[in-house]
């Protein structure tokens, strides 16, 4: 009799649950085919007659156009609507934020260049979850409503090219913002004080903005702040001061003079003279002191001169050594006998924050103690302890590229417009004919390869922080490619000696950008980890290519622990291991010892002998690798956050 009643109790149930996943698909379809109704003012044909949307599908099972969905649980997490002629129908969010089945899972929202109008923008702020939302190039008027500020999981903002007005609301309170876009529109008021740090992408151009633009807001162009009147403040050349002065003066009107024609004339007179004067004393002090500058110039000639003789026999002393205490090196490779003039009249190039460094000078470097950290094919790199002022550098010095001087400094400026908070960022640069210098501020906490030669001094690398190094490295690569893919920019020597650790232990990706195409295309290997890169063509997608290469040997030195000189060789011998289906094998013990995933370390393994396949078309584009990547982080993520929730009950 028991197990009867039981048997019906779970019989019952199963029909319960069926029945509700069956209301909840239901209700979304219904949901969905009334927003477009909304946006198309029940014009249901303006997405083509094979769109999948109508009452006899599901918009997961049945793979509606602009719908994505999670396809274990069959939720709806993106729409993606651009293009299309919304211009006779209006937006209201209320018709999908208002309703569980979709609000609980909708991540992703898109309708740009659709010329709607809006309906009701405030109940955006219902759809909590949302991490992306594009509504750039429509018709939306008025404020930006308090709502917004409910969306704490929203990543990526886009409202540029519309008529909305008002004051912005405090975006500032959504901490993992990183990207918003305002340009084209009428808003005004203060630019909320954002976490410009954590900004890959900013711009409120062609606005009415007023007062002064919020600290660190200097790290993005004046472009992004252009067109906007009242606004002043670096990087715009307006000062505030200035802007306070002629606002005052326009507020109050003076009464105007009138002079006769004598008077007029006679002013004119002074006015000559005053300025003849002027200009005959500027004469005289800009003579005196191209004179003196003149001299200052030559003193500073035969000094550097000096020093390239001092530094000369100490250079070879260093050359037979690996790590050293002297800058010899980098003084007398870069001002040589032969062109001591032209290494002197180029200057040290600061890219970011002149503020904090603007007391470096070319002869500081030259002058601080340097130890030497590392050489390889293409340069070498120094640990620089510069007094005034006072601060650690690492210096890498760069040799035999064929690159003009010029090409060498588009270069830097390009990347340095290209900002990711996990791409360390060149501090300054110096060029001359032979020698280029490159400065990054000095990480404390090394590199990955350090982290990965201490496994076999048994000290420990958990599979948690191992695979947020994965993660954060693969996104930010595919941030890089996107922005640098028309530039024909790729890294070009990623290694695990090329990825250092910042004071919170995050990936900062450094030397980004430093090989050219030609140099990629011909490399066979580099130094410390010697990875192999092998490329059929020069075409764009393969220098790219080279990358996810060299991020797949990455990723087999994570899940392995294995370091060894050349990438081929171990993704050769992982690729032979899995060919006798001893998976098991490759992995590092002491993931398996502390109890990682073997499910997800597989996944992860199989993400990275896609990316070491020999043929460059085979792989996949680092995009992709990124959400592979990302997808096994989160699903690892939940189950430790599940782990430690039944803990807590237990």
């Amino acid at each position: 009799m028991f197990k009867l009643l039981t048997f019906a109790l779970l019989f019952i149930s199963f029909f319960y649950i069926l029945d509700k996943a069956r209301c909840n698909e239901t209700v979304t379809r219904d949901a969905l085919l009334k927003f477009l109704a909304e946006l198309s003012n029940n014009n249901s044909t303006i997405l083509g007659t094979n769109s999948g949307w109508n009452l006899t599908s599901e918009p997961c099972k049945d793979n509606w156009l602009g719908v994505t969905c999670n396809m274990k649980t069959l939720s709806v997490e993106k729409i993606i609507l651009d293009g299309y002629d919304f211009s006779s129908g209006a937006f209201d969010a209320t018709t999908i934020c208002n309703v569980e089945p979709i609000a609980d899972t909708f991540v992703f929202l898109s309708l740009e260049n659709g010329l709607l109008q809006g309906k009701n923008l405030d109940s955006i702020g219902r759809c909590k979850h949302l991490t992306h939302l594009f509504l750039g190039g429509n018709r939306f008027s008025g404020s930006i409503p308090q709502s917004f500020l409910r969306l704490n999981n929203l990543k990526r903002l886009d409202i540029s090219n519309n008529e909305l007005s008002g004051v912005l609301p405090d975006l500032s309170r959504i901490s993992g913002l990183i990207e918003f876009e305002a340009q084209n529109n009428q808003l005004s008021g203060e630019i909320p004080e954002f976490d410009f740090s954590n900004f890959v992408a900013f711009n409120v151009s062609f606005n009415n903005f007023s007062g002064l633009i919020p600290p660190e807001g200097d790290r993005f162009p004046v472009s992004s702040y252009t067109n906007n009147p009242l606004l002043c403040g670096a990087p715009l050349a307006r000062k505030c001061s200035s802007l306070s002065e002629d606002s005052e003066s326009d507020d109050h009107d003076k009464p105007k003079s009138s002079f006769s024609r004598d008077e007029i004339l006679m002013y004119s007179g002074y006015f000559l003279i005053g300025l003849a004067v002027i200009l005959g004393i500027l004469l005289c002090v800009y003579k005196k002191r191209k004179q003196k500058k003149q001299k200052k110039k030559e003193s500073r000639i035969e000094e550097m001169k000096k020093m390239a003789t001092i530094y000369h026999d100490t250079t070879t002393s260093m050359d037979q050594s690996k790590k050293g205490t002297s800058n010899s090196d980098i003084s007398s490779a870069v001002i040589s006998s032969n062109e001591s003039n032209t290494a002197v009249s180029q200057s040290l190039v600061v890219l970011t924050s002149p503020e904090a460094y603007s007391g470096l000078r070319f002869e500081n470097l030259l002058k601080a103690p340097a130890e030497l950290l590392g050489r390889g094919k293409h340069g070498s790199m120094y640990k620089v302890m510069c007094d005034n002022p006072k601060m650690t550098l690492a210096v890498k010095r760069i040799k035999d590229w064929s690159i003009s001087g010029s090409e060498f400094k588009k270069r830097m400026q390009k990347l340095n417009q290209i900002r990711h908070p996990n791409v360390l960022p060149a501090v300054a640069f110096y060029s001359s004919r032979q020698e280029k210098l490159l400065v990054y501020e000095y990480q404390n906490n090394g590199s990955l390869l350090q982290l990965l030669q201490g496994i076999q001094r048994d000290q420990t690398f958990h599979w948690s922080s191992r695979l947020s190094i994965a993660a954060g490295v693969a996104d930010t690569l595919a941030f890089m490619h996107q922005e640098l893919q028309h530039d024909r920019i790729a890294h070009g020597n990623l290694k695990s000696s090329n990825i250092l650790l910042n004071k919170n232990m995050e990936p900062m990706i450094g030397e980004y950008g430093l090989m050219s195409i030609a140099e990629i295309s011909t490399t066979t290997t580099t130094s410390n980890s010697n990875y192999v890169f092998p490329i059929a063509d020069e075409n764009v997608g393969a220098i790219f290519k080279q990358d996810v290469y060299a991020f797949g040997v990455i990723l087999l030195e994570l899940l392995t622990g294995k370091v060894q000189n050349n990438g081929i060789e171990l993704a050769s011998w992982v690729v032979s291991v899995l060919r006798e289906e001893w998976t098991v094998e490759v992995f590092d013990r002491t993931l398996i010892q502390e109890g990682a995933s073997e499910e997800r370390m597989v996944n992860l393994l199989q993400v990275a002998v896609k990316c070491v396949n020999h043929s460059p078309e085979a792989r996949p584009s680092i995009n992709q690798v990124a959400l592979m990547v990302t997808t096994i982080r989160d699903e690892d993520d939940r189950s430790i956050d599940a782990s430690a929730s039944t803990s807590t009950i237990i």
